[in-house]
C-alpha cells in the first residue's frame, strides 16, 4: 500500500448570502436544501473541466439534522442539483463546526487515496430549524457537562467574561463596532461578489427577488448604540449582547477540494493547499476558549508559530471569545491580520455554514494579499470544542 500523502487543494469556494434567521429573514420561505443547490451548480459551472460524475462524494455539515435538514441532505442535495444518482453524499455534525469539519473530513480522505475530487461544505436554516429543536438532552447532561449553562452559547460567554474579567463589555463592544466597520468597508469595496452565489426566494407578498446581499450586517454600529442593548443571558451584570455577538441565520456555503494531481489534470487552478487540521476540546462551560487549544495543536502538527500565519479568520461567535484567542497568541484585539473583511458578528453565523464561510474568506483574501504565505481557519464549537485548518497560499 501507497503510504505517502496526496498533496490536497481547495480549488473553489463559494456561499450563498446569510440572512437572517426568521419571518423577516430573506430565506424565511426558502427550503435549506434550496440554498445548497446553487452552491453545487455553481462549483461546476466556474470550473470548466470538472463534471458532476468526477465528484466522488459530497460531505455536507448540518448541525439540527432534522426535518428539511435530515435525511442525510448531503446526499440529496446533489440529485436536486441535477447531477444524477450516481454522487454519493453524507452529513456530519460538529455543531457549529460541522461545515469545517466536513472540509478536514475531506482532505484526511484525499490525502489518504480515497477520492480525488471532494465538494464539502455546510448549511443551516436557523429560522425553520433553531438551535435545540427537536433534542432530547440525556438526564446526566448537565452533571457531565459542569451545568445548565453549557446548553446556552450566550452563558458560555458570560462564562468566559467571569473567568477572566480583564475582557470588559466595554472591550467587546469596541472589537464589534470595529468588526462592523471592516464588514461594512469589505462589502461596499465589492469583496463578497466573487464569493456570493444568487439565490432566488420568494418574499412573504409572492413576489421572487434574487438574494445576493448578506442581511445581517448593520453599518454605522458605533460604541453608543452598542452600550444601551440588553444583555438577555444575563439581567444584571452581563455583558454579552446581541451587538457583540453572532447573529442566528439562514445560509449554506460549499468548497471544491481535490488533490493536486488531479487539479492539474482536469486544468483547474488551485486556491490553496491544505497544511494541517487539529480539534481540541474543552469545560463545556466556556466552549469559545477552544480556538486556542485546536490551534496550538495544528501550529504543532504543521511545525510553525502564530507568527507564521500571515491571515487568521476566526469565527466570531461572540467577542469576548475572539479577544481570549488574540490574548493568548499574544496579538492585539486590532491585529491586523485577523478577520480583514469583518467577522460572523457582522455576516451572521449560521452554524454548518459557517466554517465554509471562514475558507470562502481565506481564499479571497489569499488572492488580494499574495505575498501572504499561510492562512488560518479557527472556530469554536458548542459543547467545547475548538477546530483549526492551516492552509498554503498558491496564488503568489
Amino acid at each position: 500500500m501507497n503510504k505517502t500523502l496526496n498533496d490536497v487543494v481547495v480549488v473553489d469556494a463559494v456561499r450563498t448570502a446569510f440572512g437572517r434567521a426568521g419571518e423577516k429573514g430573506i430565506f424565511w420561505t426558502t427550503r435549506a436544501e434550496d440554498l445548497c443547490v446553487p452552491l453545487l451548480q455553481a462549483l461546476i459551472q466556474r470550473n470548466p473541466g470538472l463534471k458532476p460524475g468526477m465528484v466522488e462524494d459530497v460531505l455536507w455539515g448540518v448541525t439540527n439534522q432534522v426535518k428539511e435538514q435530515g435525511g442525510t441532505i448531503g446526499r440529496m442535495i446533489s440529485m436536486l442539483a441535477g447531477w444524477g444518482w450516481e454522487v454519493p453524499g453524507c452529513s456530519i455534525d460538529r455543531m457549529c463546526a460541522s461545515g469545517l469539519t466536513a472540509v478536514g473530513l475531506g482532505a484526511s480522505y484525499i490525502a489518504a487515496g480515497m477520492a480525488d475530487v471532494l465538494v464539502c461544505g455546510g448549511v443551516e436554516h436557523m429560522g425553520h430549524l433553531p438551535m435545540g429543536y427537536m433534542r432530547d438532552a440525556h438526564p446526566r447532561s448537565e452533571e457531565v457537562m459542569g451545568d445548565a449553562s453549557a446548553f446556552n452559547m450566550g452563558m458560555t460567554a458570560e462564562n468566559i467574561h467571569d473567568r477572566f474579567p480583564k475582557f470588559t463589555k466595554e472591550m467587546a463592544d469596541a472589537y464589534a463596532e470595529e468588526c462592523q466597520r471592516k464588514a461594512d468597508e469589505a462589502i461596499k469595496a465589492g469583496k463578497m461578489k466573487e464569493m456570493i452565489i444568487p439565490v432566488e426566494a420568494t418574499l412573504a407578498d409572492g413576489t421572487r427577488q434574487i438574494m445576493d446581499k448578506d442581511q445581517h450586517p448593520r453599518p454605522g454600529t458605533d460604541m453608543a448604540g452598542l452600550s444601551t442593548l440588553k444583555t438577555p443571558f444575563r439581567e444584571n451584570g452581563g455583558r454579552v449582547t446581541a451587538g457583540n455577538a453572532s447573529g442566528l441565520n439562514d445560509g449554506a456555503a460549499a468548497v471544491l477540494v481535490t488533490s493536486a494531481k488531479k487539479c492539474a489534470e482536469l486544468g483547474l487552478k488551485p486556491a490553496m493547499r491544505w497544511i494541517a487540521t487539529a480539534v481540541a476540546s474543552v469545560d463545556p462551560r466556556v466552549m469559545g476558549i477552544a480556538p486556542v487549544p485546536a490551534t496550538e495543536k495544528a501550529l504543532a502538527k504543521a511545525g510553525m508559530t502564530i507568527d507564521d500565519m500571515d491571515i487568521i479568520e476566526i469565527n466570531e461567535a461572540f467577542a469576548v471569545q475572539a479577544l481570549y484567542f488574540l490574548d493568548h497568541f499574544g496579538l492585539k484585539p486590532d491585529e491586523p491580520r485577523v478577520n480583514i473583511w469583518g467577522g460572523a458578528i457582522a455576516y451572521g453565523h449560521p452554524l454548518a455554514a459557517s466554517g465554509p464561510r471562514l475558507i470562502a474568506f481565506l481564499k479571497g483574501l489569499f488572492k488580494e494579499n499574495p505575498q501572504a504565505r499561510y492562512g488560518l481557519t479557527t472556530m469554536c464549537v458548542g459543547r467545547g470544542q475548538g477546530y483549526t485548518m492551516i492552509w498554503e497560499n498558491l496564488l503568489r
